[in-house]
């Protein structure tokens, strides 16, 4: 498939892919950096973290819940997770409970002030995207599910090689 793409961009001269080349990374930069200006956001006003916020507005939205599933709903590891809660539970967020025999298996919940929070929190960057998103048609949607996965096929770290590759294209 890759190879029939490259056939059908043939046309396409070196300067015309040099634009639309920075016209990506410039548009993914941009995504990227409202992600930034929205945890500066969060820091400077709640003095919370995207990932703490995020397990805030999980917590809420599906009520307590073990760490490992936290870990799962927030897109961390178990061991950034853990940061997580014994940061928000500092902070008076969230709370461990343990209910059961066993000791060792606990439940994080949300304190009243973690509840508060989450229904007064403003909208992740995220949030945002979906309002955006769910207004576009289905072939706009698809169009940007693929082009998604291609460039996340590309940056795969499961399949990362971290050799030095050559750059054919100009650095932005």
């Amino acid at each position: 498939m890759l190879a029939e793409n490259q056939n059908d961009r043939s046309f396409i001269s070196n300067g015309e892919v040099d634009t639309q080349l920075r016209e990506i990374i410039q548009l993914i930069r941009k995504l990227v950096r409202a992600r930034e200006l929205y945890t500066k956001e969060l820091i400077k006003k709640y003095q919370l973290s995207a990932s703490q916020l995020h397990c805030i507005l999980v917590l809420n939205e599906m009520g307590p819940l073990p760490p490992s599933k936290i870990a799962q709903h927030i897109m961390v590891n178990s061991s950034t997770v853990t940061g997580v809660i014994d940061r928000l539970e500092k902070k008076g967020f969230l709370e461990r409970m343990r209910n059961s025999k066993d000791r060792r298996v606990i439940t994080i919940a949300l304190t009243e002030n973690g509840t508060e929070l989450a229904n007064n929190a403003p909208l992740p960057v995220q949030e945002r995207m979906i309002k955006g998103i769910r207004a576009l048609t289905e072939r706009e949607r698809d169009q940007i599910i693929q082009a998604l996965r291609t460039l996340t096929e590309m940056v795969d770290t499961t399949k990362s090689n971290l050799s030095p590759q050559p750059v054919s294209a100009p650095i932005m």
